[in-house]
């Protein structure tokens, strides 16, 4: 379990997918968690996720949780194939619950009644590849895993 849950490679390319999906998704976490950023705040993104949205309140919850918590623990490299995984299902779930009738193409003319679903394909698919490839370089999995390497620079060997 802890092989699958932590395994990570010693390479740039999970740490480019992480800080870049962590970084992307936190704001809108703290929206929802902390009010900011213009958020709601957690009380009224609840009220209205069930409210308005008619979402059970594990949902609504579950939704908050995984957008602040696994934002800020996708970014130090820690679980991320887990949280890739809780990215992928809410954000397809997001997608067929609210933007599939808006289209494929985000509102930027201010023409349509809602945004349509590109950004949540990006996030998918930045979870995906996060999915597959692991924490990468400088996160909490690499240390558990075992696979840091002591490195006195992070240049390859032939560029120094």
């Amino acid at each position: 379990m802890k092989k699958l849950l932590f395994a990570a490679k010693d390479d740039w390319t999970g740490l480019i997918l992480r800080l870049t999906l962590g970084i992307v998704i936190f704001p809108h976490g703290a929206q929802k968690m902390l009010g900011w950023f213009g958020g709601n705040g957690f009380s009224n993104t609840i009220g209205y996720f069930t409210e308005v949205e008619q979402l059970p309140w594990l949902i609504a919850f579950l939704v908050i949780l995984i957008e602040f918590f696994g934002s800020l623990l996708v970014i130090v490299g820690f679980a991320s194939r887990l949280w890739s995984v809780s990215f992928i299902g809410l954000f397809m779930g997001i997608v067929l619950h609210a933007h599939t009738v808006h289209g494929f193409f985000m509102n930027w003319s201010g023409k349509q009644s809602g945004e349509g679903f590109e950004y949540h394909l990006l996030v998918i698919g930045l979870a995906l590849a996060l999915l597959i490839n692991g924490s990468g370089r400088l996160s909490i999995d690499s240390i558990i895993s075992g696979n840091r390497k002591e490195v006195s620079s992070g240049l390859p060997q032939y560029a120094k």
